[in-house]
């Protein structure tokens, strides 16, 4: 298995340079603790964590899976005490409200800890990083008697939490859910139904589990608009907090799945549970957006975190490996052969999962310091200014980078030839647990439309113009710079192109509904190396100022713009593709009778 190693340089260059942190935070309402000493402090210490603790247990947790009994969940070796270490250290509580036990750290901080524990150990990851959404959804919906029962208990890592969407029937289309809710006389609820798919929903490593439950109540209006949110504990709290009997919650099997294999994929089973309503009656899909976004952009770290761990174990091997003679001449002349490091294809490969990554984690870092403001910005404006922008980026990263994510997983196997495919090596691992990003919290297709559909013609363009504007001032800036000249370029026509396309597709839909599902997924993955190149752009202007200035670092700054060009010519053209399937036309996907879909 890959040994992970915290790529601290990369993540404070994205920080401090790219993204000036110190500023943002600076600009941020109590945020006073976060200076830069603080903040270094605290990823150097989640990097130890993360490589001493998490990334040993990694392939543990692939081997040993997790054991259903009917007396519970037991996780695999290692996992339980790993997290006993994490609440310790007090790493549950780094972004949570000061007045429910937190530290009040800004998310974009606790966003750099999930990439680090994620990549590490993604199985175990999920166990607290579910919490996160939880706890944002009753610290945004509950009433003060809820807050006081579970918030300060989630916050410390002393239960955790879940959400409890999913049924067999239904799995996106929550609108059929079956889930019901009965009011008891004592104001709670009696919740009845089986969830599907519950990531975390049972497992040994905490003392109670919180699940957050869609479910309906009696003479609900049809379809979402009748769909209410419930708080439902795994044991009922007592008055004094401390935990009670046993609820009516079980957990009827454990998935089994093609990876993440150490995170328990459970099916719950809520025999009359008991419940109490979160947020106003038949509102609870929009209060449960709020714990949907964070998950979203929390997926988004599982592309970013395969392309790093799959980038880190292949260049390893890639500078071990000998075979065959560099085609220029020999490259190690005392060895039997060259190390595989030394041939184009390996370095296509390898330069790929390293502009993932690094673009993967600017995009990240770049919402998240969105959300930071949502949550914290200083005037009205200013808030919804980011909140619109957060609602435009995040189904491109949850989606566009788990896409481009699994594909360089499969390269960093690639690399290894025939010991890619052997278990041992760990790398097929990486390929398997990356897999799932793709599909959930809201699969590729559904992001696609969420963005295409409600994010870009919904608001007539808006939120694409908000976005390419950011891109044109920066391109205007730069159009004097000529060592930028070969980034400025293609991405002013990019920019331009994106609206272009937009309306076209906006004049197709008035026509045809179904030219936004025929275009979506296109459409998304266009804007996602967009995106990048916007990303990658900025980059490499940084690098080529720092240069110019003067660095020790010039490895470092010069590789950053080596594949700033090898991004922009060798990963960006496959946007025209996808331009091209855009404006295809729904004839091609729906013209064909479905009884010719005979085999």
């Amino acid at each position: 298995m890959p040994e992970y190693k915290a790529p601290l340089r990369d993540i404070k260059f994205v920080m401090s340079e790219l993204l000036d942190s110190e500023r943002h935070y600076a600009n941020l309402e109590g945020a006073e603790d976060a200076t830069p000493d603080m903040i270094d402090a605290i990823i150097q210490e989640g990097a130890k964590f993360c490589e001493q603790v998490l990334s040993p247990l990694n392939q543990v947790g692939d081997k040993e899976g997790c054991a259903w009994s009917e007396d519970g969940v037991k996780t695999p070796t290692g996992f339980r005490e790993a997290y006993q270490q994490y609440v310790e250290g007090g790493w549950p509580s780094m972004t949570a409200a000061v007045e429910h036990g937190g530290q009040g750290l800004p998310e974009s901080v606790g966003l750099v800890m999930s990439e680090m524990v994620g990549t590490a150990n993604w199985s175990w990851g999920m166990y607290p990083g579910l919490s996160h959404g939880a706890i944002n959804t009753v610290e945004l919906h509950g009433t003060d008697a809820q807050k006081e029962t579970y918030l300060t208990k989630m916050i410390s890592g002393e239960w955790t939490g879940t959400m409890c969407l999913t049924e067999a029937h239904c799995g996106s289309d929550l609108g059929i859910l079956r889930s019901k809710a009965e009011p008891n006389a004592d104001g709670s609820y009696s919740i009845s139904g089986t969830k599907i798919f519950i990531s975390a929903g049972e497992h040994d490593m905490a003392d109670n589990i919180v699940h957050i439950v869609l479910a309906r109540l009696p003479g609900a209006p049809a379809g979402t608009k009748g769909i209410s949110l419930f708080i439902v504990p795994k044991f009922l709290p007592n008055e004094d907090g401390s935990i009670g009997e046993k609820n009516a919650v079980t957990c009827g099997s454990i998935e089994h799945k093609m990876g993440i294999h150490g995170n328990a994929t459970c099916v719950m089973n809520f025999d009359g549970a008991k419940g109490w309503l979160i947020g106003p009656e038949n509102r609870g899909l929009n209060c449960m957006f709020t714990f949907m976004n964070v998950a979203r952009l929390g997926t988004a770290i599982q592309g970013l975190g395969a392309a790093e761990l799959s980038f880190q174990g292949s260049l390893a091997y890639a500078k071990d490996r000998l075979a065959m003679r560099s085609l220029s001449g020999a490259k190690n002349p005392e060895g039997a052969a060259d190390p595989i490091i030394v041939h184009p294809d390996v370095r296509r490969m390898l330069l790929t999962q390293k502009a993932v990554a690094e673009g993967a984690r600017a995009l990240i870092y770049y919402t998240a310091q969105q959300g930071d403001v949502v949550h914290r910005g200083k005037t009205e404006e200013e808030r919804k200014e980011a909140d619109e922008l957060m609602g435009f980026l995040t189904p491109i990263a949850k989606a566009f980078l788990t896409e481009i994510g699994h594909e360089a997983s499969n390269l960093g196997m690639q690399v290894f030839g025939g010991h890619g495919f052997i278990s041992e090596w760990g790398m097929e691992q990486v390929v398997r647990d990356a897999r799932i990003g793709t599909i959930y919290e809201g699969t590729t297709g559904i992001q696609a439309l969420d963005l295409l559909g409600r994010k870009v013609l919904m608001t007539q363009g808006e939120s694409l113009k908000r976005f390419t504007k950011l891109v044109h001032v920066f391109c205007k800036e730069h159009a004097e710079n000529e060592q930028l000249k070969e980034f400025i370029e293609p991405l002013q026509a990019m920019n331009k192109e994106w609206g272009d396309l937009t309306m076209k597709l906006g004049m197709s839909a008035m026509k045809d509904r179904e030219e936004v599902g025929s275009a979506s997924v296109d459409y998304l993955m266009y804007s996602g190396y967009a995106v990048f190149a916007y990303l990658w752009a900025r980059m490499a202007q940084v690098a080529l100022d720092t240069m110019a200035d003067g660095t020790t670092e010039e490895t470092f700054y010069n590789a950053k713009v080596q594949t700033a060009r090898f991004y922009f010519k060798r990963m960006l053209p496959r946007a025209r593709g996808h331009a091209e399937s855009m404006l295809a036309g729904s004839d091609t996907l729906m013209a064909m009778p479905e009884e010719a879909f005979a085999f």
